[in-house]
């Protein structure tokens, strides 16, 4: 009898050990489940019904199926915001990996004293609001009293730029407002990027420069052959990270744009679903599909990279 009972003690004691771990997952489990996987379910769900002002004031959604879906891909709004959205990603992604890369580098080679204020003024640029960095570049650009086009105007006469640039307006045509945009976006984006290169670079030990160094490396092949392997790891998270945060612009170009009042050429997808979905009169299931269809294809991306990546590891 005392034999059983201290088995059953023994058992007992294996499964709490085995079910703690659950039990301290547990709590986060919900949070997640609350804050992420529930809208995500509602988004979908409400991405397959007709929602609009007289759903929004309490009468039961309407079921469309792929009603919705149908409508935006037979939309050209949606393909120009698709290929907005993504040439933008593409060249936002690079020239901040390049800048932010060059920017680490940099600060890498400065003394203490100078790297520790070249922080600190990155550091600023990307603890900005990104509100307030949109307004800031909306006035440098603005047609009247901008800097953008005082200094345009200054140039030499032999550059093919030089023009008369008093009163240009940048914010109407679709190039001129995503190159503002990708200033904007990079100005506030590289810093963070600096500062990982700079936290992987204080990581390699300093004889492997020095031994390419002593063999008549060049910056650029310590770089290629030394620098960039080691922080392969580094830079495959920076670019995902890039390419969620680029792929999902949207109070940048809101403001740069005017709102939705801007013409819809110059949409991307995030602002495409969100004049789809707050337009009067609203249509939330429409916004919700787009919002879906941008989700699976940055879900997609980040899947493939990632893949592409493990499997560079795997062959070395």
């Amino acid at each position: 009898m005392h034999e059983a009972s201290q088995d059953t003690r023994a058992y007992l004691g294996r499964r709490l050990r085995r079910l703690t771990p659950y039990a301290f997952l547990t709590p986060s489990v919900v949070v997640i489940a609350a804050l992420l996987i529930y809208p995500i379910y509602r988004m979908v769900v409400m991405s397959t019904q007709q929602v609009g002002l007289r759903q929004v004031r309490g009468a039961p959604a309407e079921s469309v199926g792929t009603a919705n879906y149908q409508k935006i891909f037979d939309n050209e709004v949606f393909w120009s915001s698709l290929r907005n959205t993504l040439i933008f990603a593409a060249l936002a992604v690079t020239a901040t990996l390049v800048v932010g890369t060059l920017v680490g580098l940099l600060i890498h080679k400065l003394g203490k004293i100078m790297s520790g204020l070249v922080i600190t003024a990155a550091m600023l640029a990307w603890a900005t609001p990104r509100v307030n960095v949109a307004v800031l570049w909306k006035w440098l650009f603005d047609d009247q009293g901008g800097v953008a086009n005082w200094l345009l105007g200054l140039l030499p006469d032999w550059l093919p730029w030089r023009d008369d640039w008093t009163g240009h307006t940048w914010f109407l045509d679709r190039t001129s407002i995503y190159f503002v945009l990708l200033l904007c976006v990079v100005w506030s984006s590289f810093p963070f990027i600096a500062v990982s290169v700079l936290a992987g670079l204080k990581s390699i030990p300093g004889e492997l420069h020095e031994a390419a160094r002593v063999d008549g490396a060049g910056p650029w092949r310590t770089f290629w052959s030394i620098t960039y392997p080691l922080l392969r790891p580094v830079f495959a998270v920076l670019i995902v990270l890039s390419i969620i945060w680029d792929f999902k612009i949207f109070d940048q170009l809101f403001i740069l744009g005017g709102g939705t009042g801007m013409s819809q050429d110059a949409y991307n997808m995030s602002l495409y679903a969100y004049s789809q979905a707050f337009a009067s009169p609203p249509d939330m299931g429409m916004g919700s599909a787009i919002a879906v269809v941008l989700t699976a294809i940055l879900f997609v991306l980040t899947l493939v990279y990632i893949r592409q990546i493990a499997r560079q590891e795997e062959l070395r």
